[in-house]
């Protein structure tokens, strides 16, 4: 059952919260373009794992109103809300994709409630030093991306009109990827069930506007709003060494950064990946375990 949260400026932001009511909350940040019902662990799992995990739109994706202008920053300040709503004082969180960089957001930002944070096949920041941060990248996440580099204006004209064809068709943004993915990324898509779930996802972040998917490439392609240097709580960076929509470039890039991190690039897995490796980093997030 979706929930919603009022922020302090108004805004609706739209949460789902699942698993073990008593366990330890798990923040879940989807990827770019999604929504709240992205992928996520089965629930009679996240009850074994002892996890409340909380998934919810980002600003202007499904039911969440947008915020303009918003910077990957502004995350925590959503996050710390929906946590102060639900009660939590402290928790965990763990960003997949596009997701990566807001989960970032949260452990450099709220340092005093992110016990743990996680990303899989995450994103440096644009301005990367030493970085190539188009190297290995798709061809359609580069013309994207440079698009985001040129401004609101260009990034529309581009992600509008295919905003509107996947809301038609959710399916065929599923058939764009695959055309791209790396093969190392096949043998997850074969799975009908996940298929059926980014369908799911895609067809719900989109169904308004193409507002949270521009807002996110613009948000990526600008000043972030902290340092990922800055960070002082524990994180786990995980990639797909085959990752062609997040290339590990930007992992490798991360690690040399953020203190202590632990990192885990993983040869013959590439960016859907994660959704496999996800229910092994829930255990981390929660108790320290290494993943396996």
């Amino acid at each position: 059952m979706t929930d919603v949260v009022c922020a302090a400026d108004g805004r609706r932001l739209a949460v789902e919260v699942q698993g073990d009511p008593a366990g330890s909350p798990v923040f879940l940040l989807h990827g770019t373009p999604g929504c709240r019902l992205g992928p996520s662990p089965r629930g009679m799992l996240l009850y074994r794992l002892g996890v409340r995990l909380i998934t919810f739109d980002r600003p202007g994706y499904g039911g969440s109103d947008r915020l303009a202008h918003r910077r990957v920053a502004d995350a925590a300040t959503d996050v710390a809300t929906i946590a102060d709503a639900y009660g939590f004082e402290r928790f965990a969180v763990i960003g997949r994709s596009g997701g990566g960089p807001h989960a970032l957001a949260c452990a450099a930002l709220l340092p005093d409630r992110v016990t743990r944070a996680a990303v899989l096949v995450g994103l440096a920041p644009w301005a990367a030093e030493g970085l190539d941060w188009f190297a290995g990248m798709s061809d359609s996440n580069i013309l994207g991306y440079t698009a985001a580099a040129a401004g609101h204006g260009p990034l529309a004209a581009r992600l509008t009109p295919a905003a509107q064809k996947i809301r038609a068709d959710p399916a065929h943004l599923v058939a764009d990827v695959q055309e791209e993915m790396h093969a190392s990324d096949r043998p997850v898509m074969a799975d009908a069930g996940i298929r059926a779930l980014l369908v799911q996802n895609y067809a719900e972040a989109l169904r308004t506007s193409a507002d949270g998917w521009i807002d996110d490439a613009l948000a990526f392609c600008s000043p972030w709003g902290f340092d990922p240097a800055a960070i002082v709580v524990p994180v786990l960076l995980w990639h797909g060494e085959d990752d062609v929509f997040s290339p590990v470039g930007h992992t490798r890039w991360l690690a040399e950064r953020i203190p202590h991190a632990t990192v885990v690039v993983q040869p013959g897995a590439a960016h859907f990946g994660a959704l496999d490796v996800l229910p092994d980093v829930l255990p981390w997030l929660v108790s320290g375990g290494m993943p396996g």
